[in-house]
């Protein structure tokens, strides 16, 4: 039995050893993933806080299908959903026929490397439906689809908060001097 299996097997037991053993393991990097849904450090220990309490109480759940990091990062995704519903983010619902995607044009700019903790930065002062869309859909790999049904928003507000949300952080990086012409780049190369 691997040392996670009797994290796990501790946990399903009820010992506060396995579960401080299971908190000292996974609590930095979901940490990390709760900081994107976030606004700040504190509003992202309580997601985690809410998070892990939920996986103690469902551990037994666990189908051991697939990886127990993977079924942790699920419960504090979900967490940040409930915690986002309870202070009633609003999103503006959008006609879909009066939608305005712009075409997908040639890229003639390119974007110099950022550092992580200026992007989180950049996302945690996102609107909050920015900033809940894009984690879900770039870093968690969900359909419009699946985000309407986690948020109860309709695809076309999905896809326009994603939109908004990347003009704001291109803007962002802009501002910042993140963001050149593509010229700029091969001359900066050479």
């Amino acid at each position: 039995m691997s040392v996670e299996e009797k994290i796990v097997e501790g946990c399903i037991s009820g010992k506060r050893r396995a579960q401080n053993q299971l908190y000292q393991k996974y609590a930095s990097g979901m940490l990390g993933v709760c900081l994107r849904y976030s606004k700040n450090i504190a509003e992202a220990e309580d997601i985690l806080q809410e998070g892990f309490i939920k996986v103690y109480k469902n551990i037994k759940k666990f189908r051991k299908e697939g990886s127990f990091e993977g079924w942790i990062r699920r419960i504090m995704i979900n967490s940040a959903i409930t915690h986002m519903n309870k202070n009633k983010i609003l999103f503006k619902e959008i006609d879909q026929d009066k939608m305005d995607f712009p075409e997908v044009k040639e890229i003639n700019e390119s974007f110099a490397p950022v550092n992580q903790e200026v992007l989180l930065n950049l996302i945690q002062n996102m609107p909050d439906g920015y900033r809940m869309v894009i984690n879900l859909y770039v870093f968690e790999g969900y359909s419009h689809k699946e985000i309407s049904e986690v948020l109860t928003i309709s695809e076309s507000t999905s896809k326009s908060q994603l939109s908004k949300a990347r003009k704001y952080l291109k803007n962002k990086l802009k501002e910042l001097n993140k963001v050149y012409p593509v010229s700029q780049v091969h001359e900066r190369q050479l």
